[in-house]
């Protein structure tokens, strides 16, 4: 977790997985980020897990991420 500001950030390259594959969930400051990459024949061939813990001043209802052309996702918080 970076801290810029007021703003927290946490960056992560998932540029080897599609859009739909990612699942980001966040929930009393803990932010997961998941994804699988699926084969044609059902079996999975690539995951990425990462987790981490914003700092709990930060205010929930400002959370977003993005994610870039390049395939890296950019998760922020604003601090209360």
């Amino acid at each position: 977790v970076r801290a810029q500001g007021d703003i927290y950030q946490v960056v992560a390259n998932v540029s080897q997985f599609e859009p739909p594959d990612i699942v980001v969930t966040i929930s009393n400051c803990h932010v997961t980020i998941q994804a699988e990459k699926v084969a044609e024949d059902g079996t999975i061939c690539d995951t990425f897990t990462h987790k981490c813990q914003l700092p709990e001043d930060m205010d929930p209802l400002s959370v977003s991420c993005a994610l870039s052309e390049a395939g890296t996702l950019v998760i922020t918080a604003q601090r209360l």
